[in-house]
């Protein structure tokens, strides 16, 4: 995994109501299809340090994180692969 941000253009607004806090966001399809994984697409919302010009408070990026394997995972994996009837 990366440490680099992929960030997602993106217009994230949030918005306090009588019912507590919404966040507005528009995203650009492409730009979500371009990163989904088995037709899921993991972003993470931040808040921006400063409110953007056209008041954005929040941005988008990729969520790379995946958990790691478990040994016995990895070595059922390994003894599946060895196990050939030829």
């Amino acid at each position: 995994m990366s440490n680099e941000k992929n960030y997602i253009p993106s217009s994230i607004k949030k918005v306090t109501t009588k019912y507590g806090d919404l966040f507005n966001a528009s995203l650009k399809l492409e730009d979500l299809q371009k990163i989904a994984k088995r037709g899921w697409v993991s972003i993470t919302i931040a808040e921006r340090k400063e409110v953007s010009e056209k008041g954005a408070t929040h941005y988008a990026f990729e969520n790379t994180y995946e958990p790691p394997k478990k040994e016995n995972e990895t070595a059922n994996e390994t003894a599946k692969e060895d196990d050939l009837p030829f």
